[in-house]
């Protein structure tokens, strides 16, 4: 027990009152004695520091005064002082509880706003489960603690607008993405019974998604992807009868996919590549109406291709790669798939024909690599609109059907590794158009091939190989047999146009693709991948991709610029993307202003871009905002206190006696004073020449939120991590840890001396970030 507050004053009436208390720590209360007769009666309410409860008969009042949170006592206790020493001030304990009333109205209004608005008690109560079960190591979260959550905006917390029909706000979505989060799921989720989008990508959450999600009937999308999850597929979750999206891939999910799965008549997107999903694919699946992408790849599901899959009417993709379906055959019936466009399956194990998929009538993608498929390929024509055919690796024999000419879009052809025979015919490869930039890849290599019919000349920008073949032994056709440099799509950059604008004109960046020259504009930067595009080359569809993302957002063309593209294994197509604003003329504003950022993010986290057929599904891998734009979403509210609720201040204080606000606003002053202050001290800037002020943001991008994968070594000053910055260079960031003995002066000094030495044997200083209490440098 710590000693709290004693405070006595005496009035000209008979009794005179006497407020005693003492400040318990571990039990985060402060217990007070008032001697009165008069009775004392008010209401429960609850703050950050705030009356919790207030018991009391009419002799005498035990006040009991509890903290929803668990920060240190002083601000109550001032805050209490003040109260009560506001009683000095009146001439009679009227006056004094007439106050004491005015006081807690204010505060009420603080928490509710003006208007009154609340969360609802059991989804306040199911937040703060929620957070208990999880790790939150980068304290994102630390705003959970205090206010309400709809009204002081808990971080990742967005609720509705108004209140329902019970008259309270609820959650409408909770999105939590690429906030380095470990722990588990909380069962408690189950109680934001409103909830619509639940987001918790890309961190490093454990244990089983669950069952009580299934309780959440409103909930659209179900984004668990880039986790650590584990355990089955909870049944519950097949009766949501709203779920758009259910996005699990990338975790360490087993068991078999529950037939429940079949009610989900409203889902669109089936995301559970990247798993340890075992068993047969349940036939019931056949019966949702509106699925449009199975994605199931890279698991352990075994059993035979369930035919009926052949009646989802608007099946787009089937990718079902890396799998174990031995011995079975690819269905005839999934000829009938008139809305199909890719079909993926290598590396299933599968026997038997190939089906005639010539009646598909939009089918641009077939990938049957790796398996054991026999026969000959069937002779029928396939759509015009294909890009992309590989059958390598496989057992199929007798010649090369010259259906595959005519084929304008082709891209890619590989038939390598098989046992295929006889001649080739010229006519696959002869009358491309030579001004197309693409180029057409034709792969016949370790066959049976003994001669080409027709012309041997190769147009521009088609590459065929026959090593391999008897016909490499008997001619001299270097073009053909000769060594080939393969082109491999890594990572490629786009150009920049503004080479020569001037580079200390700028703090930003200058806007590339904008019609105003040398346009110095922030972007902002989004991490974004295409899951299963209908293609293997990017660079034919770069335009058509600019256009279509653009129209999406409702974007101007020009404003997407295409930072650097990565094929990655799948393939999926991983790309930096960087937006820029538009020009405004009467402004000459070189930022997004707020409402936009928002709007932006908002068609991302939301999944409201259209879906593309030939780009296919997308996921958002990151959306960073860093430099102007790092307070449009703050990751943890310094007081946790809404606008709506300030403005519930100025109402109570109208209503009650204006010195009451005066003393609210006073406080409130002195705390903003005080953070303001050491916003200052914990910012002194240097300059440096060659050595940049690197914003936190700028770093917790470079190195994935200071992910423990970035981790490269520990000491006493704190950790090292491994970072790669938006223009590529890798660097080793060093991260000072949470009560380092080092001081502004000290670390400001170290950047100072380190920038002087220069050898070719050390590493040399790049940068330093300096915000709040960070202490960081770059090497």
């Amino acid at each position: 027990m710590q000693k709290g507050l004693k405070v006595t004053w005496d009035d000209d009436s008979e009794s005179g009152f006497q407020i005693g208390g003492e400040w318990n720590s571990s039990a985060s209360m402060l217990v007070a004695t008032v001697d009165s007769p008069i009775s004392l009666k008010l209401l429960s309410i609850s703050s950050s520091s705030s009356l919790e409860s207030v018991e009391s008969d009419k002799s005498s009042a035990e006040v009991k005064i509890a903290r929803s949170v668990d920060n240190e006592g002083e601000e109550f206790e001032n805050l209490f002082c003040g109260l009560f020493r506001l009683a000095e001030m009146f001439w009679s304990r009227v006056w004094f509880f007439g106050g004491a009333f005015c006081v807690c109205l204010c505060w009420f209004c603080l928490l509710t706003g003006a208007d009154g608005q609340i969360t609802q008690p059991e989804e306040v109560s199911a937040m703060r489960a929620i957070k208990q079960s999880l790790v939150d190591s980068n304290r994102n979260l630390n705003n959970w603690n205090r206010g309400d959550p709809c009204m002081s905006n808990w971080t990742g917390v967005l609720c509705f607008n108004s209140t329902l029909d019970d008259g309270y706000l609820h959650v409408r979505d909770l999105q939590l993405p690429n906030m380095n989060l470990s722990g588990s799921l909380s069962p408690e989720l189950g109680r934001l019974s409103y909830m619509i989008i639940l987001d918790f990508m890309w961190n490093q959450i454990s244990g089983s998604i669950p069952k009580e999600i299934g309780n959440i009937t409103s909930l659209e999308l179900l984004l668990l992807n880039g986790n650590q999850l584990t355990g089955s597929l909870p049944e519950e979750i097949g009766y949501l009868p709203n779920l758009d999206r259910i996005q699990i891939n990338q975790n360490h999910i087993s068991g078999s996919l529950p037939k429940s799965f079949a009610n989900l008549n409203k889902t669109k997107h089936f995301h559970m590549n990247n798993n340890s999903i075992s068993g047969q694919i349940p036939p019931e699946l056949s019966m949702l109406p509106n699925l449009v992408h199975l994605l199931l790849d890279n698991n352990n599901l075994s059993g035979y291709l369930p035919p009926d899959l052949a009646n989802l009417p608007n099946l787009l993709i089937l990718q079902l790669d890396n799998n174990h379906f031995d011995g079975t055959s690819i269905p005839a019936s999934y000829s009938n798939m008139s809305h199909l466009l890719k079909l993926s399956l290598r590396n299933c194990g599968l026997q038997g024909p190939i089906p005639d998929l010539s009646r598909i009538p939009n089918l641009a993608y077939i990938d049957l690599s790796s398996n054991q498929l026999n026969g000959s390929i069937p002779p029928e024509k396939l759509p015009e609109n294909m890009t992309t055919i590989d059958l390598s690796n496989n057992n199929l024999t007798g010649p090369i059907p010259s259906n595959f000419s005519s084929l304008p879009l082709l891209l890619k052809l590989s038939l390598a590794n098989n046992l295929l025979n006889g001649s080739v015919p010229s006519i696959i490869w002869q009358n491309r158009t030579s001004s197309r930039p693409e180029g057409l890849e034709v792969d016949l290599q370790n066959n049976i091939i003994t001669n080409i019919s027709g012309s041997s000349n190769l147009p521009p920008n088609v590459t065929v190989r026959l090593q391999g073949n008897p016909i490499c032994l008997n001619t001299n056709l270097v073009q053909f047999c000769g060594t080939q440099t393969q082109y491999i799509s890594h990572i490629q950059s786009s150009e920049n146009s503004n080479a020569f604008c001037p580079v200390q004109a700028c703090p930003y960046e200058y806007a590339p693709s904008s019609p105003v020259p040398c346009f110095c504009a922030e972007p902002l930067i989004v991490g974004y991948r295409l899951k299963s595009p209908g293609f293997t080359d990017f660079r034919p569809y770069k335009y058509q991709f600019e256009g279509y993302l653009t129209n999406g957002l409702d974007l101007e063309i020009f404003q997407l610029y295409i930072d650097s593209f990565i094929w990655e294994e799948g393939p999926r197509l991983k790309m930096y993307l960087k937006f820029f604003p538009v020009y405004n003329v009467n402004t000459s504003s070189s930022v997004f202003n707020k409402n936009e950022v928002l709007r932006i993010r908002s068609m991302f986290t939301g999944c409201k871009i259209p879906d593309s057929e030939i780009f296919g599904p997308y996921e958002l891998l990151n959306f960073t905002l860093w430099g102007p734009y790092e307070d449009v979403i703050p990751l943890s509210s310094k007081s946790g206190i809404s606008k709506g609720a300030l403005a519930g201040i100025v109402v109570g204080a109208v209503a009650g006696e204006e010195i009451v606000s005066l003393i609210i606003l006073r406080l409130l002053m002195r705390k903003r004073q005080a953070v303001s202050k050491r916003r200052q001290l914990s910012k002194i800037t240097i300059k440096i020449d060659g050595v940049k002020d690197f914003t936190y943001g700028e770093l917790a991008l470079a190195t994935k939120n200071f992910d423990a994968s970035a981790q490269v070594g520990q000491g006493g000053y704190g950790k090292v991590y491994k970072g790669t910055l938006a223009d590529g260079t890798v660097v080793a960031i060093k991260r000072a840890q949470e009560g380092s003995l080092q001081g502004e002066k000290e670390f400001l000094t170290e950047i100072e001396l380190s920038s002087r030495f220069h050898h070719r044997n050390l590493v040399s200083l790049l940068g330093y970030c300096d915000e709040e209490s960070e202490r960081v440098s770059l090497m």
